[in-house]
């Protein structure tokens, strides 16, 4: 009986195998990346790859359309409604902005922290040149370098409310994390914090605020501070309303451990600190960054709340202020601003995501 090799010869089979081979190669690595492009919210790219790659074009363009396709026919009917019923919609402020207006906007913000930076440059080269000057006249001279004063821009602001609830966030990690070890391992100690838990985790940071004002304007008082009162006030209230989903899931997951796992650090008398790393952190681990996740959202929603309220530097105050200009304006660069604050929600869950799929070498939809 005949072979293939006799037919087509042993360098065309040899070719196939190795296609047949890359491509295999190729397939495993797609697979590989599939996981972390869905974290990143970009699994339509996998169905590119594919295709790219040779598999069969029909299930692959099946699949872009409901990742991709689907989405993005959602958001143009979406922007086509609002451009449509926009004008209809009058307020104080005058007639409700489109998506064109919002984004020209955008672009007005954009351009202006540019603008900004140049008005900053220039004025750092005019004192650097006039104590040159002072210094070529008089050997003996101090020269003195004044910061530049010049009004926040927006992208200014959103760095600074990056800052501030990152600052909050790992704050409330530090204290909840190791609280909830604490009450999942010990009974009695849930006991005890449980009732504190519940009382202290449904008040709204409105509640929070002034008290926290009160208490940093108090307590924080030096000549040189290191931080800014209004950046620990909006920083303590996001530890204090977002350290309970970290500390409840933590306690849920030291709790539901495998009780053979404790035992067996019992049996080899490990050290309780390493029974915490060892055995207790990576086996909660899915439900401590579930918790995280969790404490980031509602850090990030409680900031803008305090910082609009406290007039603290950031995108709560740039919303306040432009409601208080009351200009032609303000209502586009108001939802710019509620735009960009969604969109940075969720790249900020997108990011707990990839470091939970880092943390627990597994990939996550």
């Amino acid at each position: 009986m005949s072979t293939a090799s006799e037919f087509l010869g042993p360098a065309v089979v040899a070719d196939d195998a190795a296609r047949a081979a890359r491509r295999a190669r190729w397939q495993t690595r797609i697979s590989r990346a599939s996981g972390f492009l869905n974290i990143l919210g970009l699994g339509f790219v996998v169905p590119l790859l594919r295709m790219a790659a040779g598999e069969s074009v029909k299930p692959q363009l099946k699949e872009l359309w409901q990742s991709f396709g689907i989405p993005v026919v959602a958001i143009v009917m979406f922007l086509v409604a609002w451009g449509m019923t926009a004008p209809l919609v009058k307020t104080s402020l005058g007639v409700l902005p489109g998506p064109v207006q919002v984004w020209k906007q955008a672009e007005n913000l954009w351009s202006n922290y540019f603008a900004e930076r140049a008005k900053e440059k220039a004025f750092y080269a005019r004192q650097d040149k006039r104590n040159a000057e002072m210094l070529a006249r008089d050997p003996n001279y101090h020269a003195r370098v004044r910061p530049y004063t010049g009004a926040p821009t927006y992208l200014d602001q959103i760095v600074t409310s990056l800052e501030t609830v990152f600052a909050g966030f790992l704050l409330g990690t530090i204290l909840a994390v190791p609280l909830g070890v604490m009450c999942g391992l010990s009974k009695t100690f849930n006991t005890a914090i449980n009732p504190l838990v519940q009382i202290f985790k449904p008040v709204s940071p409105l509640a929070w605020l002034p008290l926290v004002t009160m208490i940093v304007s108090a307590v924080y008082v030096t000549s040189d501070p290191m931080f800014a009162k209004s950046f620990l006030v909006s920083a303590i209230t996001v530890t204090l309303c977002s350290l309970w989903p970290t500390l409840i899931n933590t306690a849920i997951g030291v709790a539901s451990i495998d009780k053979d796992l404790i035992n067996v650090g019992r049996v080899l008398r490990l050290p309780w600190y390493t029974k915490i790393i060892k055995i207790v952190l990576p086996s909660s681990l899915p439900l401590i960054f579930t918790g995280l996740r969790l404490s980031l959202g509602v850090g990030w929603m409680v900031l803008i709340a305090a910082e609009m309220l406290a007039q603290n530097p950031g995108l709560g105050k740039f919303v306040w202020d432009e409601f208080q200009n009351g200009s032609s304006a303000s209502l586009a660069r108001i939802m710019v601003a509620v735009f960009t604050i969604g969109i940075i929600g969720f790249l900020l869950d997108r990011v707990m995501m990839a470091l939970q799929a880092a943390f627990s070498h597994s990939a996550t939809r």
